[in-house]
């Protein structure tokens, strides 16, 4: 009896050490990845890769579907630049200035979009963001289609100067971990599983008392101000916000980017983040065009990976060997 309950533990005790080392090993090539590739480049795979979990909060966790999250992302990136360039804020407090923003859109947005369900509350979403989109086409700071321009990227910190490179790099990654900390946090707490019971069966969560508008109001604000946290980042990495940034194909991007990868997962949507990103990289030199591209993977994707490629992953028989079993029925 002993020695059944000491191998049943070893069993549980299996996943958790693989899945430990994976984490490690994760780590260690981000610490080195900019000795092997462009900075930028690995900067705004992860802005990015931040901004698809971000997402996938409110769709892999919750079951919304937003077509209006570039509203959040490119409405932080112009908080975030202009607090910067005009106000003359350190960079850690633009950011803060940009997710501070980017919650209050999504308190408003989230108030409104939480009455419908479904395809309702997808258009709501849109049709919300286009708004904005239009808001920052005529706003005065944001200077139209010009953007802000010329953002500078300041000290953190008042004496770690953010121009060089490779300091940028190391910051963006440290935000981008504590972002994904947070992510992890929320989805493995008990306002997390209340999120999944909401996904699964939203009739039997209100039967069991839960106040499920509210909670779908606490999510959308997470994840719009997450959203906010990545696209402050980007203001910062690439020193301009524009109006590509609050676009309808900014929203259908990260969406991509979420089913490529796996919804529902952690790990999913940052590898589909890096996987369109790498393809927009490589072929914007080449003589293919990128869309085109892009769209062929994503269709082979679907037919070939339902879950997305992690989430199948997930569920093959060396994932649930390693403790990666992903139980997302959608």
């Amino acid at each position: 009896m002993t020695l059944t309950l000491e191998l049943a533990k070893q069993k549980e005790r299996s996943p958790a050490i693989v899945q430990t080392v994976f984490l490690g090993v994760g780590l260690a090539c981000l610490l080195l990845a900019p000795l092997f590739f462009y900075p930028v480049f690995l900067m705004k795979i992860l802005c990015f890769a931040l901004f698809a979990c971000a997402f996938n909060l409110l769709l892999g966790y919750t079951g919304l579907l937003s077509f209006g999250h570039a509203a959040f992302f490119g409405g932080a990136a112009y908080f975030t630049a202009h607090a910067v360039k005009e106000w003359g804020v350190p960079p850690e407090l633009g950011i803060l200035v940009g997710v501070f923003g980017a919650a209050l859109l999504g308190t408003v947005v989230g108030f409104f979009a939480i009455r419908r369900q479904g395809i309702y509350f997808a258009m709501i979403t849109l049709a919300l963001a286009q708004m904005f989109y239009f808001f920052c086409l005529q706003a005065g700071f944001t200077r139209g289609e010009d953007g802000i321009q010329s953002v500078p990227r300041g000290h953190l910190l008042g004496f770690i100067d953010l121009s060089q490179p490779t300091n940028m790099y190391y910051f963006v990654l440290a935000v981008f971990v504590i972002g994904i900390a947070m992510i992890w946090r929320i989805i493995n707490s008990p306002f997390g599983m209340i999120l999944k019971s909401i996904r699964e069966n939203e009739t039997r969560a209100i039967s069991l008392g839960y106040s499920v508008r509210n909670y779908k109001l606490a999510a959308f604000v997470m994840s719009a101000s997450l959203t906010g946290l990545a696209g402050g980042l980007k203001a910062l990495v690439f020193q301009f916000a524009t109006l590509t940034d609050v676009s309808w194909q900014m929203s259908g991007e990260v969406i991509l980017m979420t089913l490529l990868g796996g919804i529902g997962t952690l790990i999913g949507p940052l590898f589909g983040a890096g996987l369109v990103v790498t393809l927009q990289n490589y072929l914007a030199t080449s003589e293919f065009p990128v869309t085109i591209i892009t769209g062929i993977v994503f269709m082979v994707c679907v037919l070939l990976f339902r879950r997305g490629i992690v989430g199948e992953f997930y569920n093959s028989r060396l994932g649930r060997r390693l403790g990666f079993e992903h139980r997302h029925k959608h």
